[in-house]
């Protein structure tokens, strides 16, 4: 399987960034994005049509969704519409969240199930994708209703992608010998000013690969507002293992 990092600047879209995608590709498989962030419509189209994917979603904060409506539009008028629905996993309350940001008129709900088959997590429940991927969501440490995503490939290979968290049980526990971690680290660790229960600083992203003993640490979800530096810097400070902070158009091999 292959990761290919579509947008990765956390909370908002970057000057050199859209907001969170990751396209995950590889034989006898639907191309699959997880999140679909601000600028990860766009983006996308350099390495694939869009009518051909499905979508993991983690949660459905803004920069994690907001181009789902853009999808929409590609799906009902491109003039040459891919044939059925896509595959949408996510919150349970995706059909209307992203229905009202659709819809028409304000106050109303635009029906999406004419292109998309949409289906609920269901926490701890493991799901078959492509050649016997398997894929299992873990509710997360953040305000609306998250999750963070547990996948091994057909060949035994592990990627953990924690999604929007805080410090919790359930990050550890998912990321437990993952042989890549695709953590989000926000912001530097200065826990008296930062509020509880929302994003991970490059420190706890390193504790959690440490204590998790993963065998690579990926950063993620870097605000523009965050030295990307700094959090790298915190994050080697805790793991000893391979540190890095992606960048778009970064393709890795999992």
């Amino acid at each position: 399987m292959r990761l290919t990092v579509i947008g990765c600047s956390g909370s908002v879209s970057g000057p050199d960034s859209p907001a969170s995608g990751y396209l995950l590709t590889g034989p006898e498989m639907t191309p699959t994005v997880i999140d679909f962030g601000p600028g990860v419509l766009g983006a996308l189209q350099r390495h694939l049509d869009p009518g051909e994917v499905d979508i993991f979603l983690t949660h459905l904060h803004a920069d994690h969704c907001l181009d789902l409506p853009g999808l929409l539009v590609w799906r009902r008028y491109h003039p040459n519409p891919p044939s059925g629905r896509a595959i949408v996993r996510g919150p349970s309350d995706a059909p209307v969240r992203i229905g009202n940001a659709s819809a028409e008129v304000g106050g109303e709900c635009d029906d999406w199930s004419d292109v998309i088959d949409m289906r609920a997590w269901t926490e701890g429940e493991q799901i078959t994708f492509g050649p016997g991927h398997t894929l299992t969501a873990r509710r997360m440490y953040h305000p609306p209703e998250s999750y963070g995503l547990r996948i091994t490939t057909a060949a035994g290979r592990t990627l953990v992608y924690t999604g929007d968290t805080a410090l919790c049980p359930a990050v550890f526990e998912l990321a437990q010998g993952a042989d890549v971690l695709l953590a989000e680290a926000s912001w530097t660790h200065d826990p008296g000013n930062r509020p509880e229960g929302i994003h991970l600083s490059g420190t706890e992203a390193g504790m959690v690969a440490a204590q998790a003993g993963v065998g690579e640490l990926l950063l993620t979800h870097i605000p523009p507002w965050t030295s990307r530096e700094d959090v790298i810097a915190e994050a080697k400070a805790q793991f000893t293992g391979p540190v890095h902070a992606v960048s778009p158009g970064e393709v890795f091999d999992i």
